[in-house]
């Protein structure tokens, strides 16, 4: 059997790569936070030492972007150093590392959607902690794919799906930011990518590397992402609240917020030949998900 390093297994990410359909002489590993502590470099190297791995898939991540701008040693632990300490060890074991990323690299500045290139400025730790990561891993292995995503969904977890049927459920009246813009991304569509990815790094050594973006197709506001949740969920016979879009401005945050999250997924669709769903088909899965209760297995992955 080959077997795979994930970590962050219990995150939205990390569940969905555990639920892929993988290739039958896989093994997923994914340890828990007590078998393999991410603020400990030292436990880090010595569990890929030991653990004859074929490739690494880092999902974990401290992922409280408002809670890391009073927590700068924590995130900048998990975000960084853990990354670094992943990529020296994988790079000693000869074996390929896949990090995840984030939009928050960039300052939203931008007119058009962010390709790989584009000069990174991040606005707070989180990012920050983030694209220090991403050097990290370029740096220490030259066998690496950093997947840079955006605006995760999932069935489960903390994300915005969920906390919109939530609050829509306790409100009559939900205000949503109107002045942010971005691609939102099934985590189960990351995961499918990221098992094509690894699958493939693991079989040739001379697959592409480097810093991919992939979001699922079509761009949105906050409200605009809402919208399209009640009004999915409307159709199923909900009852739904009445939204009330707002600025940035009116809805003051710890860490700023790229006010462009837009990425171009166009690089991975020429190198891995892979195609975005719509983010609206990717969302009618979720809630379909959440509505009866199960979890549908991935079926993009195999």
């Amino acid at each position: 059997m080959r077997r795979i390093l994930i970590t962050g297994g219990t995150g939205q990410i990390g569940t969905e790569l555990l639920r892929c359909r993988w290739p039958c002489d896989i093994e997923l590993i994914a340890p828990t936070r007590q078998e393999l502590d991410l603020s400990d470099g030292d436990s880090i190297e010595r569990y890929i030492d030991k653990g004859a791995f074929c490739a690494v898939i880092n999902s974990g991540a401290y992922t409280a972007v408002d809670r890391a701008e009073g927590d700068v040693l924590t995130a900048w632990k998990v975000n960084a150093l853990a990354p670094a300490a992943m990529a020296w060890a994988t790079k000693k074991c000869d074996i390929p590392i896949v990090q995840i990323s984030t939009d928050y690299v960039f300052d939203g500045v931008k007119n058009t959607p962010y390709i790989e290139d584009d000069p990174v400025a991040p606005l707070g730790v989180y990012g920050a902690s983030k694209e220090a990561g991403e050097q990290a891993v370029r740096t220490a292995n030259p066998r690496h794919v950093i997947l840079r995503t955006a605006w995760v969904f999932s069935a489960h977890g903390t994300n915005f799906v969920r906390t919109m049927l939530r609050l829509g459920a306790e409100r009559d009246v939900v205000s949503v930011v109107d002045d942010q813009v971005g691609c939102p991304t099934a985590a189960s569509d990351i995961a499918a990518v990221l098992a094509t990815i690894t699958c493939r790094l693991i079989e040739d050594t001379s697959a592409p590397v480097g810093t991919y973006c992939f979001v699922n197709a079509g761009d949105a506001t906050w409200y605009d992402f809402a919208r399209e949740i009640f009004q999915q969920r409307k159709r199923a016979g909900y009852s739904i609240p009445t939204l009330e879009a707002i600025g940035t401005s009116e809805y003051p945050t710890p860490a700023r917020r790229p006010a462009n999250s837009r990425l171009s997924s166009d690089k991975l669709k020429r190198d891995f030949s892979v195609e975005p769903r719509h983010w609206p088909v990717a969302l009618k899965q979720v809630l379909e998900s959440l509505s009866s209760g199960t979890l549908r297995n991935n079926d993009q992955c195999s």
